[in-house]
């Protein structure tokens, strides 16, 4: 779930300045590129000393927050608004699962691993390899560097994205750690599919000599204590609507740094983005496919949890990223993912939009007063939110250039 994966209090995305943890509010969701950029340590005025001096006493100045505390303050989170009547759906769609959803896992023997991708510790060439891909990433910018950093951090925070997945109420969740309903297994198989992606990526930016580790290591460590806000209340209608996007999102994000990278002339590290990026495509499609099932088996209740998904804002799964040092460290490397076009506003409402047609929103029928009412709602927002973009890009092009610096690059400064 790489989001590029995808926002942070809001509908921050893992990434791209569809974070909106730290954009205003924008009707009932969040408008990443119609905010105010997040508020940076250095204009293009500042001089270039002052840029040090500044990153410098970030470095040294011991975070004020509470051990394993977010960045910022989460809302209060709603837990357990799943209908009891509607538990006994997800225990007969049981069957219908393994059926229908099990069957896009892959069995290990045929999976991919990362070594694959990777130097070969153990074969004589080794050195050579890693001088040739060392030499290949000099020639990336840092602003992918910085957006590819924060991909893998989203990531290798796997361990929480199961967390929520086993929150969720109605029979989903593994109940013993080892279920054999096809929920449980699902879950478990997911995760140990996404595992390798964060893994191929980490290791990957450890060769390259470019980064520095121990600054994405805490940040990883931050993250994954901090845990994430989805506000899917442990509703599994929700959170199925929810994995839906941004399994899209993450599919989206990562296609986008490997067309990057091919770009930049690196074809090893396009095939690696490519490669995690089919991945996302066929998780995408299991959870597309749980809620075009729910759509069938209870249209009304469904449409009503897609609306107030929406309404809430999808909240990207990195939104509590930190370092250390920088509270709005997701806001400035989701606006520098906008910026590179790795995901961005307009990728936002392309996914609704998608979601809207995939799931046949706009012909439901038979529909309660507050179904229709969501349905309407649903089938506007994306129109409504390309408008606020539109207005948003405008007044962009008006404000001055901003820079920042990231730790995860040895403080460089990066445009925003």
């Amino acid at each position: 779930m790489s989001p590029m994966a995808a926002a942070a209090v809001g509908m921050s995305p893992m990434a791209a300045a569809v974070a909106a943890s730290s954009f205003p509010s924008c009707g009932p969701f969040r408008c990443p590129a119609a905010a105010t950029r997040p508020h940076c340590s250095v204009s293009r005025r500042r001089s270039f000393s002052s840029v040090v001096a500044m990153a410098s006493a970030a470095q040294v100045r011991a975070p004020s927050r509470k051990p394993f505390a977010p960045p910022r303050e989460v809302h209060r989170p709603v837990a357990h608004s799943l209908p009891p009547q509607k538990r006994e759906i997800f225990e007969s769609l049981d069957s219908w699962a393994a059926d229908n959803i099990l069957v896009l896992l892959k069995p290990v023997e045929r999976s991919w691993q990362p070594q694959d991708y990777l130097p070969d510790a153990a074969s004589e060439s080794f050195a050579d390899d890693v001088r040739e891909l060392r030499e290949r990433a000099q020639e990336i910018p840092d602003d992918y560097l910085v957006c590819f950093v924060g991909d893998m951090v989203t990531e290798e925070a796997l361990p929480t994205y199961q967390t929520m997945l086993n929150t969720l109420d109605g029979g989903v969740r593994d109940e013993t750690g080892a279920s054999a309903t096809s929920w449980a297994v699902w879950t478990r198989a997911w995760a140990a599919e996404e595992n390798r992606h964060g893994d191929l990526m980490n290791k990957y930016l450890f060769l390259t000599g470019r980064v520095d580790m121990r600054q994405i290591e805490k940040t990883i460590q931050y993250l994954i204590a901090s845990g994430m806000d989805p506000k899917t209340e442990t509703n599994p209608y929700m959170g199925f609507v929810y994995t839906s996007f941004q399994e899209r999102a993450t599919f989206i994000s990562h296609g986008n740094t490997a067309r990057h990278a091919r770009r930049y002339g690196d074809a090893k590290l396009a095939q690696i983005c490519g490669t995690i990026a089919a991945d996302e495509k066929r998780h995408e499609s299991a959870y597309e496919r749980i809620v075009a099932k729910l759509f069938e088996v209870d249209p009304d209740y469904t449409v009503r949890a897609f609306a107030d998904t929406m309404r809430k804002k999808v909240a990207m799964p990195a939104h509590l990223m930190y370092d250390g040092h920088d509270d709005a460290l997701f806001a400035r490397f989701s606006a520098v993912a906008q910026r590179l076009g790795v995901y961005t506003a307009r990728d936002y409402a392309d996914i609704l939009e998608f979601l809207v047609r995939r799931w046949g929103v706009q012909d439901l029928t038979g529909l309660s007063g507050e179904g229709r009412r969501a349905q309407e709602f649903v089938c506007e927002l994306g129109p409504r939110f390309r408008r606020l973009e539109e207005r948003a890009h405008d007044k962009a092009k008006d404000k001055d250039t901003e820079f920042a610096p990231f730790s995860w690059i040895h403080g460089r400064q990066v445009q925003l």
